[in-house]
C-alpha cells in the first residue's frame, strides 16, 4: 500500500471540518476521493451502507481487527467501533487517485504515524470553544447534554492541533476554504 496520498481532516464536532472536506472533493484538479469508514454501529435513518459508512457487525469488525484489516480504528463508545478498512484506501488508489479523510482526532494521528510521508495531516480549529457551542445549537441535531459532551471532548482533541502538519482556524468559512486549498494542492504537487 503505498501508491497515493492520503489527507486527513480531523477536528472537533462543529469545527467545520466536513465542509472543507466536500468543498475539495468538488475540485477536480485535485483528484480525491472520499475514504468511506467501517462501523459496528447500526445505521440511522437513511444512510446507505456502501456510501454513508460500511456497516459491519459487532463480530465481523472484531475480526477484521484480529486479521489486520484496518489502517485505523478505534472504540468509539462500549462495542460501537469505526475504522478504516486497508480495502477502502486500496480502492480509492486503484483509481488513482488520492484518499482524503474526515476523521477523528486519534484516527487521523494514526495514519500520520503510519504514513508519514505520504500523508497531509490538517487540523480545523473553531475561533473559540464558546464558537463551537453556538456552531452545534445552530444545528440543531442534537440536545444540550450531546452538545456538552461534545464541547468537553473538544477540549482534549484541540490539545492534539500541534501534532498535526498545520492547523487551520476556521473563523472565516471562504479563508478557511482557500487555506485548505492551497496546503492540499501544493502536497499533492510535490515530489511527482
Amino acid at each position: 500500500m503505498n501508491k497515493g496520498k492520503l489527507i486527513v481532516f480531523s477536528a472537533p464536532s462543529g469545527s467545520g471540518k466536513t465542509t472543507i472536506v466536500r468543498y475539495l472533493l468538488k475540485q477536480q484538479e485535485l483528484n480525491l476521493e472520499f475514504s468511506i469508514s467501517a462501523t459496528s454501529r447500526e445505521k440511522r435513518g437513511n444512510e446507505i451502507d456502501g456510501k454513508d459508512y460500511y456497516y459491519l457487525s459487532l463480530k465481523e469488525f472484531k475480526n477484521n481487527i484480529k486479521n489486520d484489516a484496518f489502517l485505523e480504528w478505534e472504540e468509539v463508545y462500549r462495542d460501537n467501533f469505526y475504522g478504516t478498512l486497508n480495502s477502502e484506501v486500496e480502492r480509492i488508489w486503484a483509481m488513482g487517485k488520492h484518499v482524503i479523510f474526515d476523521i477523528d482526532v486519534s484516527g487521523g494521528l494514526r495514519i500520520k504515524r503510519k504514513f508519514p510521508e505520504q500523508t497531509l495531516a490538517i487540523f480545523v480549529k473553531p475561533p473559540s470553544i464558546d464558537e463551537l457551542k453556538i456552531r452545534l445549537k445552530k444545528r440543531k441535531t442534537e440536545n444540550t447534554d450531546k452538545i456538552n459532551m461534545r464541547v468537553a471532548k473538544a477540549s482534549a482533541e484541540l490539545a492534539t492541533a500541534p501534532l498535526f502538519d498545520c492547523v487551520i482556524v476556521n473563523s472565516d468559512l471562504e479563508d478557511a476554504l482557500k487555506k485548505a486549498y492551497n496546503k492540499v494542492d501544493s502536497f499533492l504537487n510535490q515530489h511527482k
